[in-house]
């Protein structure tokens, strides 16, 4: 098969890519990076440079392929993120009708099935929509619980203040996702023909806040570290501190909202909150010590 896939060679894209290719199949691989050619091209597939938001550029990107594999970055832009998000969304719909391309697997997100009150979450909601709307493509979206990857920007601030929270209690239970089970997903529904409009949720564990704590405490050593509810104008204060541009403040602090009011992983859980992925909060404890470790 020829396949198209975006999200360069990034958490979730270079295991993907490595399996597609070890698999026989024929890669592109989208970049808006020119440094990321030569990687790209180590690895056996041929590099696409460009924006996800040029719609011509993806028609040329998709051409030909039987399979693309499209994702949405967190932020897009300074402001009007949102908008943004769902314009590549459009730019995708575009160049899939364009070039007939008859497979689609879509990165999502817990909470997507919001309308609002999800802050960033809102943008891949409004791209399952649009995607939705394609007539004669097979379209199969994965939504992801929270990335274990993202607990490890925390560790400067255990490190320097032994805090280690959100903006939301820590007995909500989180559907919490690891990327390689996300790549091995991603690479399962690329190579099947897909049926209609299908949505899966890929999750590798479920744990609360409490429990993040006690496990990442015990592995560095901290055991008396422990969840921290934090206000919300704290939590932007600190968001704006580390320099973040104030509309991605208020969408990562109204997803927190967003969690603690149940919003993000409602669908999840009355849909039966089904774990999936083979790699538990313990293993990724591992990864967690050993980045604390070298921090």
């Amino acid at each position: 098969m020829k396949i198209t896939t975006t999200g360069s060679l990034g958490n979730i894209a270079k295991p993907l890519v490595k399996k597609l290719i070890a698999a026989g199949h024929e890669v592109t691989v989208i970049s808006t990076k020119a440094d990321r050619q030569p990687e790209i091209e180590a690895l056996g597939a041929k590099a696409a440079l460009g924006l996800i938001s040029d719609a011509a550029f993806l028609t040329e990107a998709f051409t030909g392929a039987d399979a693309v594999y499209t994702m949405m970055p967190p932020a897009m832009g300074a402001s009007n993120m949102i908008e943004n998000i769902a314009d590549a969304g459009q730019a995708y719909a575009k160049a899939i009708k364009a070039t007939g391309v008859p497979r689609v697997v879509m990165l999502s997100s817990v909470g997507a099935d919001a309308p609002e009150g999800t802050g960033p979450v809102q943008g891949v909601h409004r791209v399952e929509q649009i995607l939705k709307e394609l007539e004669g493509v097979n379209v199969t979206v994965l939504r992801s619980g929270f990335f274990y990857l993202n607990f490890l920007r925390d560790i400067p601030l255990i490190k320097s203040r032994n805090i280690f929270g959100n903006n939301y209690g820590g007995d909500v239970p989180l559907a919490l996702t690891h990327p390689e089970d996300l790549a091995e997903a991603i690479a399962e529904a690329l190579q099947v023909r897909g049926n209609g409009f299908e949505l899966k949720y890929i999750v590798s564990d479920i744990a609360t806040g409490n429990e993040l704590a006690a496990k990442f405490g015990r592995a560095i050593g901290k055991p008396e570290l422990t969840w921290t509810n934090i206000p919300d104008e704290q939590l932007k204060q600190g968001m704006q501190s580390a320099g973040l541009p104030s509309e991605l403040v208020g969408l990562i602090t109204e997803m927190g909202q967003g969690v603690r009011a149940g919003i993000i992983t409602r669908d999840f859980f009355d849909k039966g909150g089904e774990v999936r992925g083979q790699i538990k909060l313990e293993e990724f404890a591992k990864t967690f010590k050993a980045a604390y470790l070298q921090a």
